[in-house]
């Protein structure tokens, strides 16, 4: 920390659709100065989301869950981000990480890559939903209601994890969209699906390495997640709801986990620490940066001696 000044401006920019090089360009340091120090913002927004949901006494609204797909290293190498939120008050309960080889066919230059494929990583998705369903269940106290779509994964991880009548799902499949086809079971799910739509799009339009085609795409799933726990962090405490009125409401206060809307240097005022903070199962391989990309071949851990 030679410049602490520096880690507001770069939450600031990097959740406005900033690449490191153009926020280093901005603040005249090194890029990779901005790289440690987005790595640092990500484990502390991951601190601080996990202290906000200990002070969650229940859940009482439905929870939208969908998986966030991006890819790091190169778009053989998918990422699904599982994202619960709050159907009613737009709150992001946490993230979960469930890397799988891309789908789909391949061209000739695909099937005969440079570097071998990505481990194919069988049940992820539905390994990540049953953290998820975990999560969910422990802040509610007893049963929760899930709105999905009908992925086959989120069955599976329902009946697996044992929890059949503590989640109570609402399905909604995706519809053909074709013209001239009927749009009522289409709207119907864009309705009830709205929260976690929208979160999906405002994270693509608000970080440069979820953008269709760009060159700022993620290296290593550890910074991508650390990343997306920033990315909420914002959305849930420092973004409003809506910019267009002049209510200065925001997710967490819809919650009632906070009085007013917080700004960055609030977000920052005070050092945590993993050891003292409950965090949910799955977050502290986060933490330490536990989520190996094999294509990248170099994944440094967060196992400092003073880190803890």
């Amino acid at each position: 920390m030679k410049r602490p000044e520096l880690l507001l401006p770069i939450a600031a920019g990097l959740v406005a659709g900033s690449a490191h090089r153009q926020i280093a360009r901005t603040l005249g340091c090194s890029p990779s100065t901005v790289t440690r120090l987005a790595a640092r913002i990500g484990r502390h927004s991951l601190l601080l989301q996990a202290l906000a949901l200990q002070h969650l006494k229940s859940i009482d609204e439905p929870v939208v869950l969908d998986h966030f797909e991006t890819f790091v290293f190169s778009q053989e190498d998918r990422l699904g981000i599982a994202t619960p939120v709050g159907q009613k008050t737009w709150f992001t309960y946490g993230l979960d990480p469930a890397p799988h080889r891309g789908g789909g066919k391949r061209s000739a230059r695909k099937r005969a890559p440079q570097r071998p494929l990505p481990p194919k990583l069988p049940g992820s998705v539905a390994r990540s939903t049953r953290r998820v369903f975990e999560l969910l269940l422990g802040l509610s106290g007893g049963s929760v209601e899930v709105v999905s779509d009908d992925h086959p994964a989120y069955t599976h991880a329902e009946r697996s994890a044992g929890v059949l009548g503590s989640i109570r799902r609402r399905i909604y499949p995706n519809p053909p969209r074709e013209p001239g086809s009927d749009r009522t079971v289409a709207r119907e799910r864009d309705r009830q699906m709205f929260a976690v739509d929208l979160l999906h799009k405002l994270w693509r339009h608000s970080q440069a390495h979820h953008r269709r085609e760009t060159i700022a795409f993620g290296r290593r799933s550890n910074a991508v997640m650390e990343r997306g726990f920033l990315f909420i962090v914002w959305r849930n405490f420092v973004k409003k709801v809506s910019e267009r009125t002049g209510e200065a409401i925001t997710p967490a206060m819809r919650l009632g986990l906070v009085p007013r809307t917080l700004e960055w240097s609030h977000v920052f005022s005070q050092r945590l620490f993993p050891g003292r903070i409950r965090l949910p199962r799955g977050w502290m391989k986060i933490y330490r940066r536990g989520w190996i990309t094999p294509a990248v071949g170099r994944n440094l851990p967060h196992a400092l001696a003073h880190a803890f």
